[in-house]
């Protein structure tokens, strides 16, 4: 068999996989959360958030309503630096989003069931 078959022959069978591939997975919620910041967001997002009396405080001040934290939450950026991820039993998380042309940064307490949002700066 030549070297063009062969190679034909691969790519065939490999198309044929991506094909079945993307059939099965089409549709799911699958998703390639590999670094550490994708998957504090994730975890984050996917508990129950509440949102301390101090800044709710200071949202509604700024008329800050729960779908624009969400969007915050699930678009921002982790800064590990000012992060405490270590603390026991809730890691506390500095997250920094940007709202419109203002930049929101939160304070985040990540336990086991419930993620709380205990400060809220604005820059």
């Amino acid at each position: 068999m030549k070297l063009i078959q062969r190679i034909g022959y691969y790519l065939g069978g490999f198309s044929i996989g991506l094909v079945v591939l993307a059939f099965f997975l089409n549709g799911k919620k699958v998703s390639c959360d590999y670094g550490p910041e994708a998957r504090v967001l994730k975890n984050i997002n996917s508990k129950t958030l509440r949102i301390s009396p101090d800044a709710n405080k200071e949202l509604k001040a700024k008329s800050i309503d729960s779908a624009t934290i969400q969007s915050i939450i699930k678009h921002g950026d982790i800064q590990f630096s000012k992060s405490d991820t270590r603390k026991e039993p809730c890691s506390i998380y500095y997250l920094e989003g940007r709202l419109q042309e203002a930049v929101l940064d939160l304070l985040i307490e990540n336990c086991d069931s419930v993620a709380t949002i205990t400060k809220v700066i604005w820059k």
